[in-house]
């Protein structure tokens, strides 16, 4: 992890060297809604002691929070879900509204009678805070409470336990700054505490050993006094996740953006998105698009400012008052807050030549076709970089001036302008859209 640091990222504890046990919670009963967790754990080992670490299977907390539910389960995911991630098949990646990303939103089926399923905990860390202070009442003990569930890992094969609610502990181990064994300072590790011990409970508390709640004594070092900030500081905050987007959302992740920040544009990640652009579908193996990068702010003024003088006289040569206007021109207005722009030109010299007017105007539109296709790249691919855009079409009223304004090599053929930066804000959600209001099927 870079560039951020977790709530719940404390210094390395001084933990002893004798290692610890984990061993599984045995006598523990079937529960139903509205059973007293904490109690049930408190019958079953009375012998809890400070420092002890209790872990504790999620489906168990769902259970007692009444969170097993008859319903269809497919309707059950589409009900937690917030996001897909990506689909393949019915095999579904989603983020719930906790912010973890999982297969099917956690919803489980799993020895459960048949039509009911199992949602998890609607508050997971709450959850371990009332059951560490019904521990404490009890028992008089200071403990940690985890409470796991079962997730899946990119390029990785199988499954772990990973923790969803956590009281009681620091959800992870910050060791940026201590020298390695060479003397060299870390930079970057944060050990994922809490995960490594719901994976170390899950390897006794198993899947069909009927063992829902785990004990892990000899950490003492980990548990701390206050209820601390919960599983939640482990979920990465989303302008730091690289892969944020999904083959699902990765399209409607294209938004509109017309107000920016003041911060600049990493030219890295635009070169990248104009990679991007240039993989699509082109006529005769060509490729009919350029893109000129204005990243000089006196660049963009030029341009703008003599698109300005063109269209304001081509306005006034319409009839147009003053007044009027002013109203439209305003709407070139995001390109000048915007901290970069993109033109993008059409280039037709793989064109082909034919002696009549309807196959050559088919020929130019085939390439404009492209030309589009090659913008939307651009445009996606700057929105899965973490980029807002907006195009503004206005180059294409003065292809000369702007090519003048931005000394163009000939046959560069302006299409429109693309806004770059960093969105202000997020933006409105897109209102749905029928596909079946758009299509004619023959």
């Amino acid at each position: 992890m870079t560039g951020h640091e977790p709530a719940g990222a404390g210094p390395a504890p001084a933990l002893g060297k004798s290692g610890f046990a984990v061993t599984g919670l045995t006598g523990f009963p079937e529960v139903g809604a509205g059973a007293d967790l904490a109690g049930l754990i408190a019958a079953a080992e009375p012998a809890l002691a400070d420092g002890d670490i209790v872990v504790i299977t999620s489906k168990v907390v769902s259970k007692a929070e009444g969170r097993v539910i008859q319903a269809d389960r497919d309707k059950a995911i589409e009900a937690e879900t917030v996001r897909v991630v990506a689909q393949r098949g019915p095999a579904r990646i989603v983020q719930t509204r906790h912010g973890l990303v999982l297969a099917a939103a956690g919803v489980d089926n799993s020895n459960l009678a048949p039509g009911m399923v199992a949602l998890l905990p609607e508050d997971p860390d709450g959850s371990a805070r009332r059951i560490r202070a019904g521990l404490r009442d009890r028992l008089g003990v200071q403990v940690g409470v985890l409470i796991t569930d079962t997730l899946g890992r990119p390029w990785r094969i199988g499954q772990t336990d990973q923790a969803i609610g956590a009281a009681g502990l620091l959800p992870a181990r910050d060791y940026r700054g201590e020298p390695d064994t060479f003397g060299t300072p870390l930079e970057v590790t944060i050990a994922a505490v809490a995960d490594e011990l719901a994976s170390a409970a899950d390897l006794v508390k198993g899947k069909v050993n009927g063992l829902p709640v785990a004990l892990i004594r000899g950490l003492a070092g980990l548990v701390t006094a206050d209820d601390g900030p919960g599983a939640a500081a482990l979920i990465r905050p989303a302008d730091e996740d690289l892969f944020r987007y999904g083959a699902a959302d990765v399209l409607t992740a294209r938004r509109t953006v017309r107000e920016f920040t003041g911060d600049p544009v990493d030219l890295a990640a635009v070169r990248a998105a104009i990679g991007a652009a240039l993989t699509a579908p082109a006529p005769h193996h060509s490729t009919p698009v350029r893109f000129a990068v204005l990243a000089s702010a006196g660049v963009r003024t030029r341009l703008l400012d003599d698109m300005l003088a063109a269209w304001i006289a081509d306005l006034r040569g319409d009839g147009f008052t003053e007044e009027q206007i002013a109203r439209r021109v305003r709407r070139g207005e995001p390109l000048r807050r915007a901290p970069l722009i993109i033109v993008p030109c059409l280039l037709t010299d793989a064109a082909h030549t034919y002696p009549d007017q309807r196959r050559n105007a088919a020929e130019r539109e085939m390439f404009l076709v492209a030309a589009g296709a090659a913008v939307e790249n651009l445009l996606v691919a700057l929105a899965v970089a973490g980029l807002g855009s907006c195009w503004v079409s206005s180059t294409m009223f003065c292809r000369p001036v702007a090519a003048a304004a931005l000394g163009l090599p000939a046959g560069w053929e302006p299409m429109g302008a693309v806004g770059v930066g960093h969105p202000a804000a997020p933006a409105r959600d897109r209102p749905p859209r029928d596909p079946d209001d758009f299509l004619m099927l023959l």
